[in-house]
């Protein structure tokens, strides 16, 4: 009650809409996390990707099986876009600054080009069976990796 009686009503008022914006921050940061994982849950269904059937099979013995590159590559990009959009809605309800919003935007943008040039240098280049380097180069197309650096690195820089 102290702390009432010293800020009075206003305050208090004031501390409880801060609170509620808080709130709804973590709310929305838990919803897109959810987001990302309803993506992951529902790859199959969503998108063209038969890489995702031959990476779970021993693939060490087989030639990459047929695929309509435009559609692969295609449902890549939607892939790597939707989990852009939701890793940057949860780093602007981290952060809310734009700067960060932009950087990483730019970062997100620099990083999928590379990995698109890698992903088609590898798809054309790799033996049979010699496969990890494009395992791990789609990997980081279709997962939200950059989003477990960025979070940290952002707040060591805030700090």
């Amino acid at each position: 009650m102290g702390w009432f009686s010293c800020y009075g009503f206003f305050g208090y008022v004031q501390f409880q809409k801060q609170q509620m914006k808080k709130t709804f921050s973590v709310l929305l940061i838990i919803l897109l996390f959810v987001m990302l994982a309803v993506v992951r849950q529902y790859q199959d269904a969503l998108f063209y990707d038969p890489l995702i059937n031959f990476f779970k099979l021993s693939f060490t013995s087989l030639p990459l099986p047929d695929l309509l590159v435009p559609k692969f590559y295609a449902h890549l990009t939607f892939r790597f876009l939707l989990n852009t959009l939701l890793s940057l809605g949860i780093l602007w309800f981290l952060f809310k600054k734009w700067e960060i919003i932009k950087i990483s935007a730019l970062m997100y943008l620099l990083f999928f080009v590379a990995l698109m040039g890698l992903m088609v240098l590898a798809m054309h280049t790799s033996d049979v069976g010699n496969y990890q380097f494009l395992f791990y180069v789609r990997r980081f197309i279709i997962q939200p990796l950059l989003l477990l650096l960025l979070i940290p690195a952002f707040y060591f820089i805030r700090r």
